[in-house]
């Protein structure tokens, strides 16, 4: 492939991106990161990757949306790595499966399940799609620090938005309706669309990845005729990312790394 003066997608270039970087999905969310970083400035703006770049306690940082999905998702993360980004954090949305995570509440996912594609072609299915336990840990206490509701565990990883949420109207309702009966008796506390992607390229690039989620809605809660309120408000997912970093930051500067 010719090589290019920006990266092919994101349109940067290792001057525009920090080694730490915040992914969230929507590009619109950006900008309420970038708010959180200092000395903030729009980089690029291409397709679904909205960049912008500032600093946290000193550090160069970055914020890059990903658009939906696992292949925009991975685009975006090697384009990144490509420019010296070695961690990263995903900020999102996610739909609850345990009963127990309700509207409002945070996921912190500590693995993912790969019902997804886009792994596939970086890791056997056999290999684990796990987040760095470090961010884990630092996303945790941030969660907690703020006194929001947290829940620590493995999320579900799809393609298909409506194959969750409309599962009779596919021709494969059978196969979709029965592995969510699985995830449900596994325990997976919630459902999303990127992270087993990003934490299985995040290991075939020897980066390290984490992510945290705001619960909308739990259609099991609902289901079951729990109480529930859909909650859109993502600031709290987008400040647990931000302070989760600056305490990965921190701890990255006490063990030299």
């Amino acid at each position: 492939m010719q090589k290019l003066e920006k990266q092919f997608h994101i349109h940067c270039t290792p001057d525009d991106v920090g080694r730490y970087c915040i992914m969230p999905g929507d590009p619109g969310r950006v900008p309420a990161i970038a708010a959180l970083f200092d000395d903030a400035k729009q980089v690029a703006c291409n397709r679904e990757y909205n960049v912008w770049t500032g600093t946290l306690l000193g550090e160069k940082v970055t914020a890059c949306s990903t658009g939906i999905g696992g292949p925009s998702a991975s685009i975006a993360m090697e384009e990144l790595h490509k420019c010296g980004a070695d961690t990263f954090i995903r900020t999102g949305t996610c739909g609850g499966i345990d009963v127990n995570v309700q509207s409002g509440d945070i996921v912190v996912a500590t693995g993912a399940i790969r019902f997804e594609h886009t792994s596939l072609e970086y890791a056997p299915i056999e290999f684990p799609a796990v987040a760095d336990f470090e961010i884990v840990d630092c996303l945790a206490r941030a969660t907690k620090a703020m006194g929001k509701p947290l829940h620590t565990g493995i999320v579900q990883c799809k393609d298909s938005f409506y194959g969750q949420h409309s599962p009779d109207a596919s021709p494969v309702y059978y196969e979709l309706k029965q592995k969510w009966e699985s995830w449900k008796r596994l325990g997976a506390k919630a459902s999303e669309m990127e992270s087993a992607a990003l934490f299985v390229v995040a290991a075939a690039l020897g980066c390290r990845c984490g992510s945290c989620f705001h619960v909308v809605w739990n259609q099991e809660r609902e289901a079951a005729g729990l109480d529930q309120k859909m909650s859109e408000d993502t600031s709290a997912a987008v400040r647990v990312a931000v302070e989760g970093l600056k305490l990965l930051i921190e701890e990255d500067r006490k063990n030299g790394r």
